[in-house]
């Protein structure tokens, strides 16, 4: 069975998670669309880790990891990863596979990144990374690819169309020096020889899986609301972040997929600018970010809070074709005396079920309300459904007849053990 795993918020719902429990029953995990603007956390045992590149499941033993030609790739955030993995005993290289064909974030593309946010008046909240510029040369035809640092010549080529190009952009409109050539075609030619042994054809490797009906879970990263068509633009992502990414961003046909999980928090958060009609007042906001922990896995940055927006996730299950659902944090809502879920906004006296594209009402709409009662503090997580309190079952409930989708997972803490599955 092909799953795609997609966030159906601003991202940050708990994916990694997910991803590391699904992994165990899979034979291949696969990065499809984003670069290391996101981070998946798995907690295993006392240890917490955090990727940025590397699919989740690369903790299970036996189980192939790729990362599609989605993907952007900082060679040098990879390969931190790589090497933190081994200093943890956890071995990877036969193991991992590269699309030769996923583009390479280049140091002028992190610098692009800050530079361009600084002139801008209106903030998206980048996290300077080397995201957006990456995939815009990618578009533009002159991004250099992860086989192309295999080849002497094609890099050489590649990189000083694009320097001429970009230094006189970096002199004249940001006022910096540029960059040099020669330190960065042999920095990079020198991770072309790093990364040789785990490049490879993960397009045949993946349809060949498939046909010999293998499982495969392609991991998503950021959220629906992030994705560069259907999300809150311009104050998104810059790859396809819905479920129809995976099969641009590996190769696999659409016929495929069989089916899409989509992960959204009992709340919502998101992290940047832009905007969010759900958002709490800045007091309880900082209480539910303390108890949820909720500060970037990328950045640190904290993270904006508010209630759980219907509307929003109603569209990601449209657009995503999601068929299930796992709620994250619910423990996070714990001891709340009374528990708020919008279902519809309000803006200049019209109501909006819909969720509306045009940017002035995204951000002046009025969240309507439906309250419901809360559930007291547990002492002991609830490791069945039937152990959750009745105001949290009936929560449950109505956020599963709102969206019209099963709930198939519930998480109620950070451990793997935390987790109540409803299959």
């Amino acid at each position: 069975m092909n799953i795609v795993l997609v966030g159906t918020q601003w991202g940050d719902e708990g994916k990694g998670k997910v991803i590391d429990i699904l992994s165990q029953n899979v034979d291949y995990i696969v990065r499809y669309q984003g670069g290391n603007n996101a981070g998946h956390t798995v907690v295993t045992g006392n240890k917490e880790y955090i990727f940025h590149l590397l699919p989740s499941g690369i903790l299970h033993k036996g189980k192939i990891c790729c990362i599609g030609n989605g993907v952007v790739i900082d060679p040098v955030v990879l390969l931190k990863e790589i090497n933190d993995l081994a200093k943890s005993g956890i071995a990877i290289d036969s193991r991992l596979k590269i699309s030769p064909l996923a583009h390479v974030i280049m140091p002028y593309h992190k610098n692009l990144d800050l530079l361009r946010e600084s002139k801008r008046a209106n903030k998206i909240g980048t996290t300077g990374r080397g995201i957006g510029p990456c995939y815009s040369d990618k578009i533009n035809r002159c991004g250099i690819r992860m086989l192309d640092l295999l080849n002497a010549a094609v890099l050489r080529d590649k990189l000083k169309d694009n320097l001429n190009e970009k230094n006189e952009i970096f002199r004249k409109v940001y006022d910096h020096p540029g960059f040099n050539f020669n330190a960065i075609y042999k920095e990079y030619l020198g991770y072309g020889r790093r990364f040789r042994k785990y490049l490879a054809n993960t397009t045949l490797i993946l349809n060949e899986a498939t046909r010999k009906g293998k499982d495969v879970l392609f991991e998503g990263a950021q959220g629906t609301f992030l994705d560069i068509d259907f999300g809150t633009y311009p104050f998104v992502t810059s790859s396809s972040a819905t479920s129809g990414g995976a099969c641009i961003g590996t190769g696999v046909a659409p016929v495929s997929i069989d089916k899409v999980i989509g992960v959204a928090k009992a709340y919502t958060t998101r992290v940047g600018e832009g905007p969010f009609p759900t958002e709490f007042v800045s007091d309880f906001a900082e209480f539910i970010r303390q108890k949820g922990k909720e500060f970037g896995a990328t950045t640190g940055r904290p993270r904006r809070c508010g209630w759980f927006d219907g509307v929003m996730s109603k569209q990601a299950v449209l657009i995503n074709g999601i068929t299930e659902l796992a709620i994250m944090k619910m423990d996070v809502l714990d001891g709340l005396k009374v528990i708020k879920l919008c279902n519809a906004y309000k803006y200049k006296g019209k109501i909006f079920k819909e969720f509306p594209y045009d940017l002035q009402v995204q951000k002046n709409a009025v969240p309507v309300y439906k309250e419901v009662p809360g559930w007291p503090e547990t002492r002991v997580k609830p490791r069945t459904f039937k152990q959750l309190h009745p105001n949290a079952k009936d929560y449950l409930k109505l956020l599963s007849d709102m969206l019209g989708t099963k709930i198939s997972m519930i998480s109620v803490g950070s451990a793997r053990e935390d987790t109540i599955s409803m299959v």
